[in-house]
């Protein structure tokens, strides 16, 4: 890692020395795979995506509007070709191509969806709220209708996978073919690969969990759990837990992975907390960033 950024609901993105970028409600971030150029949605209403050039600081390289409300993700393909946002507010995911810059470029697609779920308060109607590219498909998940939404890099629809009423799907990522995703609302883990599935808790803490973030990484599934306040290590080959570690802070929205580091941002406790993994256990190293009220760490 030679960068460390942090968004979040604060007035900007500040890195690991505390320099201060400021942008509206930069709740996450997302790098080119390719140049120095960082991607930040501002979750207004009113949503907007921000493309930055990373180098001595950040410096504004293109704006646009994320075409929905309360944007709350986006994400590079591969090819730096593309990005794609998820808009929490109203449910539109939005791609978008980028051109040899990084700059936005043509026309942005909407993908707009309607539908709704069981939990009255929370699924009243479709809520995207993570992008993931994989093997050129498209893949949104949808709080409010229990489904990974699935499209072309044209978006074109294709067959959504679904899960159980109420589950409220938030987080998600591969491992080769297997898909793992994090439910909110039922916090439990699933992992879906062709017909196969099977299930995990995403905490042992009981009732009262809502699941933010999760990763894969190397033989182990890492979960986020705000309430509890824990990150939780399941067995990717079986979603049996492992571990369940202290977070370091309060109500932790996300993590990163980064080599045998892991970075956690603990929104109500203004501190990205830093993890040594051993044994694909997270233990306290005692260094901490502060940031007012992270909810995205990049380590680039």
């Amino acid at each position: 890692m030679k960068h460390l950024y942090i968004g979040g609901y604060g007035p900007g993105i500040v890195t690991g020395d505390g320099e201060l970028t400021r942008i509206a409600s930069p709740s996450f971030l997302a790098a080119h795979p390719a140049l120095p150029v960082l991607y930040a949605v501002g979750e207004l209403a009113q949503g907007w995506i921000t493309a930055l050039r990373a180098g001595n600081g950040l410096s504004p390289l293109a704006e646009r509007h994320s075409e929905g409300h309360t944007p709350c993700h986006v994400a590079v393909h591969p090819s730096g070709a593309l990005l794609a946002v998820a808009n929490y507010g109203d449910g539109t995911a939005s791609i978008h191509r980028l051109d040899e810059r990084g700059a936005f470029t043509g026309q942005a697609i909407a993908l707009r969806h309607k539908g709704s779920g069981p939990v009255a308060d929370r699924q009243e109607g479709p809520h995207a709220h993570q992008a993931v590219f994989h093997e050129d498909v498209l893949h949104i998940s949808d709080l409010g209708t229990d489904e990974i939404r699935r499209y072309t890099l044209d978006g074109e629809p294709l067959e959504p996978l679904r899960l159980p009423p109420g589950t409220g799907p938030r987080h998600m990522a591969f491992a080769g073919s297997r898909l793992y995703v994090v439910g909110e609302l039922d916090g439990v883990v699933t992992a879906i690969d062709g017909d196969t599935r099977f299930t995990g808790l995403a905490s042992r803490a009981g009732s009262g969990n809502q699941p933010s973030h999760l990763e894969v990484h190397g033989e182990h599934v890492y979960v986020a759990n705000r309430g509890p306040d824990t990150i939780s290590v399941l067995r990717a080959e079986d979603l049996t837990t492992v571990a369940e570690v202290p977070s370091g802070g309060a109500w932790p929205r996300h993590f990163a992975v980064d080599g045998d580091r892991m970075y956690v941002a603990n929104q109500h406790a203004d501190v990205v907390t830093v993890f040594a993994l051993e044994d694909g256990v997270p233990a306290p190293t005692g260094e901490t960033y502060r940031a007012e009220s992270p909810g995205c760490v990049l380590p680039v």
